[in-house]
């Protein structure tokens, strides 16, 4: 998820999932919908999810820094987890796959550089697994967020650990705006990507599977993702190559949530797109925007279809811009998005820019505390809404100028808490087998 402007997105992540809650002294006590059968939790009415991102790529939030001990390592993530808790938060959405590499024993790919490093060297415990169950403990969800085809933010394949996959098979990576991905046009990509995500749905007691907004790359000026071969191969039958791009993220998307619910069919399957699917003047279904972005044509992420064909239980959209941002207004992108997910049965939860609260770069509705809490009283208006997933875990414990704790203190009056036995029954797992 990107940082930047309407034209570009930010390095979020994106999140959240349906909950439930019962009341109870102390706070509300909740189950995710859906999980009270087979899952072992009651079921209970829908509350609205709280959540924050916490960005393992290039150390944006955990761990801080490459390399500490794995003690160090899990008292940073525990730390995240606690102010969650503190903030009344009840979800965090920890990045799990940042670049084609793990945060857990995967036979499928090598472990991530960001905890020691260096790319496949074992850190000595296992993040994933102690941070579901940290969280549940603490009354947490915890939502895993993969990256589905990033494989590294360089170009020099070399760099990579020998055994990557993407060295064993070069013809599944191209190099694109100084990174390398996975080409979404091959089929035994798309299935490998799928393996590789789902081997810690089938390993983990994870509440949620979540994508954020990287699909085909966002554009460069002046670069073509060369995919050639792989369209001249796969592409007939379609309009042109947009078109077939658009099928190839569709069947990723569909062929996923099939898989997951085969495996658990209580863990839900989220995305976290840039917000803008349309401007309205390039299709009259689009929203009243100008963004120079367009997860339709420029992502080749047909996000709308998603959400009406029911492939995924949740939306998270990065609505990252202020109240009255000319070229995409929250209010207006908001109200698109209500009136999208409405009667789909597909949950919305709101993504919002924390990090740009009190950045002396941004304009002058960012320097105001209360513009975040603004965002959480309009989206009242609108039932659809479900939660909001703030991004990220570094801005919720920096908290620039208070905006996290207006939100807190207008919205948060209660805290939501998942699992209430988890910290009495829920065992110590450690390495997973297998």
């Amino acid at each position: 998820m990107r940082r930047t402007g309407v034209a570009r997105r930010a390095f979020v992540l994106s999140a959240a999932g349906l909950l439930a809650a019962m009341t109870t002294a102390g706070g509300a006590v909740g189950s995710p919908a859906g999980r009270g059968k087979g899952g072992g939790r009651p079921e209970a009415a829908p509350v609205q999810l709280r959540g924050m991102w916490v960005a393992t790529v290039a150390n944006i939030d955990w761990p801080s820094v490459p390399g500490l001990t794995a003690a160090r390592q899990e008292a940073e993530l525990f730390a995240y987890l606690d102010r969650a808790v503190e903030s009344r938060l009840n979800a965090v959405v920890l990045q799990v796959r940042p670049t084609a590499d793990a945060l857990w024993p995967s036979p499928y790919e090598p472990w991530a550089a960001c905890l020691t490093g260096t790319q496949g060297e074992d850190p000595g415990w296992d993040p994933l697994g102690t941070a579901v169950r940290a969280a549940h403990d603490r009354s947490l969800e915890l939502h895993a967020w993969f990256n589905p085809y990033r494989v590294a933010n360089h170009t020099d394949p070399s760099r990579l650990i020998a055994s990557h996959p993407a060295r064993l098979n070069p013809g599944w990576v191209v190099p694109y705006g100084g990174k390398l991905y996975y080409n979404p046009g091959l089929p035994e990509v798309r299935r490998f990507v799928q393996d590789a995500m789902l081997d810690a749905v089938r390993r983990y007691d994870i509440d949620a599977v979540h994508w954020d907004d990287y699909f085909y790359p966002y554009p460069v000026a002046g670069q073509s993702f060369d995919d050639d071969a792989a369209f001249e191969r796969y592409g007939g039958g379609f309009a042109g190559r947009a078109a077939w791009r658009r099928d190839n993220i569709d069947r990723l998307v569909r062929e996923t949530r099939q898989r997951i619910r085969r495996i658990k069919p209580h863990v839900r399957f989220g995305i976290s797109p840039f917000a803008v699917w349309r401007n309205a003047e390039t299709d009259p279904l689009g929203s009243d925007t100008r963004a120079g972005v367009q997860t339709y044509d420029d992502l080749h992420a047909d996000t709308r279809k998603w959400v009406k064909e029911g492939w995924i239980d949740y939306i998270c959209p990065q609505i990252y811009w202020h109240i009255g941002q000319r070229a995409a207004d929250y209010a207006k992108v908001l109200a698109w998005w209500s009136e999208t997910v409405r009667g789909t049965g597909v949950g919305l939860y709101v993504g919002e820019a924390l990090y740009k609260a009190g950045d002396p770069a941004q304009p002058a509705p960012w320097q105001d505390p209360a513009e975040l809490s603004r965002h959480l009283t309009l989206a009242r208006e609108y039932e659809e809404v479900g939660g909001h997933v703030f991004f990220s875990g570094k801005s919720v414990l920096a908290d620039r100028i208070g905006a996290m704790r207006r939100v807190v203190a207008d919205h948060y009056t209660d805290r939501v808490r998942l699992y209430p036995d988890r910290g009495r029954t829920y065992p110590h797992r450690g390495r997973p087998s297998g």
